[in-house]
């Protein structure tokens, strides 16, 4: 993707962000979606060597695109579609999931906490053809109206436990009361059963494990769904 090929507005953001960053556009596909994701060119040399499970406190997790995301992206894509369905994408990141889902049918809303990640959100919206794909920043802790979603979904978004009661009451916030959540997580993250705990009181869970390879190592995704209880079956 050359950004030159962007329109106006999404072209001056580029440039704006190319004088914090090397940037890159990495083409993803989910079957037969294509997204153009804007991303910081040279990953190992902005993170200096940050491991993601050693300070979840200061590392920054919207800058890398996480297998979990991917995966979270493909069921997403294959969900059954009704006309004016909505979902909202919490800890958007690069938003690969959302971007997805709104290529596939739904009206998306991506979220993040700073201003930074959605100019990179509108720029790859934008570049995959997706211009559509709102953004609006999320702060958990102080949650602003944005209506009631058919899906909410989020992929490695729980790592750290001071947040997961305030992630409960956006969900209670943000769901449809016949809505259902898809959390995507891999399963070295020792959160996750801790949040799953406190969430299985409103909600039925399942879990489903996609296993997949990366640099020859197996990796293993969980992918929860979670119903609220004294809803039926959808």
């Amino acid at each position: 993707m050359d950004f030159r090929q962007l329109p106006d507005e999404e072209r001056k953001l580029y440039l704006r962000l190319s004088q914090a960053y090397r940037l890159r556009f990495a083409p993803v596909g989910i079957a037969d979606i294509r997204l153009q994701i804007l991303q910081i060119a040279d990953l190992e040399e902005f993170l200096g060597g940050k491991d993601p499970f050693a300070d979840v406190t200061t590392f920054p997790f919207w800058v890398k695109l996480w297998d979990a995301a991917v995966i979270l992206a493909y069921l997403l894509r294959q969900l059954p579609k009704e006309p004016g369905q909505t979902l909202l994408e919490l800890g958007a990141g690069l938003a690969v999931p959302g971007l997805a889902a709104q290529a596939a049918g739904f009206k998306v809303t991506l979220s993040d906490y700073e201003q930074i990640i959605l100019d990179f959100q509108r720029v790859s919206a934008t570049a995959s053809g997706l211009p559509a794909t709102r953004s609006v920043m999320l702060d958990w802790l102080n949650p602003p109206e944005l209506g009631r979603f058919s899906v909410l979904a989020g992929a490695e978004i729980l790592f750290r436990e001071e947040f997961f009661q305030p992630l409960l009451t956006v969900f209670r916030r943000y769901l449809a009361p016949d809505g259902q959540i898809f959390l995507a997580h891999d399963a070295m993250r020792r959160s996750l059963p801790k949040f799953l705990a406190l969430a299985e009181k409103d909600y039925r869970i399942t879990v489903n494990e996609q296993k997949i390879k990366r640099d020859g190592e197996d990796i293993t995704i969980i992918v929860n769904r979670l119903i609220p209880r004294g809803v039926a079956n959808v």
